[in-house]
């Protein structure tokens, strides 16, 4: 029997609708919300993430504001920017578009963000206050599926739940959260140097996997019945494909999100839940 598909995208069309109506009513209260992004280079991927969270933003109401730089701009040209950014009162939220050229730092980029303009919820002193369970923009990705999970009405307690990976990106924040009091996962956060992987993550009731390689997880990896989410995003010849071998997977899991349609359109949903809440934040 197939399994149940998760569509990211069905999640985050009511994301948009409910930013858009926060959106609305910071308007009629006279408060502008903006979301803004710093893109340096040519990369297409980026261009393309870019590129749909300007849409998105643009779908429920946002001002959007689109910094392109030139792919040899120095560290201070890019710091700059976002001081630029930073001191602009219609900026409730930015993005330092990452990965950066290899000749920059993107964390110190993304530590030269306000916290209080962080939509990404990336900056140290955001992801320090999720691990002290405080208020703070929430890593737009584990966000996301997060918010997946509870609109399928997944129930996360009680249940073992292995993270692959350890990017402070994803799979880091993903095990804080799941294993956070009130959601009260079992978390065992594995990687590319855990012994015999397929055997630990058959142990896995929800299975994350966010490790970058197209297909690494057929059906030996999966236990029957358990809920897969794939965070890859991997560029074939010819396709985009998770971490994940669909084909296989969705006749052993039982659920499982897509790639495309999954986790990806529900981190610029996540994104937008960030923007309005600090626009709501620096209105009080």
């Amino acid at each position: 029997m197939s399994a149940k598909i998760l569509s990211g995208e069905t999640v985050a069309e009511a994301v948009r609708a409910r930013v858009r109506t926060d959106v609305e009513a910071l308007n009629a209260r006279g408060v502008t919300v903006g979301l803004a992004t710093i893109l340096v280079g040519d990369d297409p991927a980026s261009h393309s993430y870019v590129r749909y969270k300007h849409k998105d933003a643009d779908a429920v109401g946002m001002v959007s504001i689109d910094v392109k730089l030139d792919g040899n701009v120095t560290q201070a040209e890019v710091f700059a920017a976002v001081d630029d950014l930073n001191a602009r009162p219609d900026v409730s939220g930015m993005i330092v578009q990452l990965p950066l050229p290899s000749h920059l730092d993107g964390e110190a980029a993304v530590e030269r963000v306000l916290p209080t303009k962080d939509a990404d919820g990336l900056h140290p002193f955001n992801l320090g206050r999720l691990i002290l369970d405080r208020p703070a923009p929430l890593p737009a990705t584990p966000s996301g599926i997060m918010t997946i999970l509870d609109h399928y009405g997944i129930k996360v307690a009680g249940l073992t739940a292995v993270v692959v990976g350890r990017s402070f990106l994803v799979a880091r924040p993903m095990a804080i959260m799941l294993g956070a009091k009130g959601v009260d996962a079992t978390v065992i956060q594995a990687h590319s140097r855990t012994p015999d992987l397929a055997a630990v993550c058959r142990q896995a009731d929800l299975l994350i996997t966010a490790v970058g390689r197209a297909r690494m997880f057929d059906a030996s990896f999966v236990k029957p019945g358990a809920i897969v989410i794939d965070v890859g995003t991997n560029r074939t010849d010819d396709e985009l494909v998770g971490d994940v071998a669909f084909d296989e997977v969705v006749e052993v899991a039982g659920a499982i999100t897509p790639v495309p349609g999954g986790v990806g359109p529900m981190t610029r949903a996540s994104l937008l839940t960030n923007t309005v809440g600090l626009a709501e934040a620096a209105a009080l």
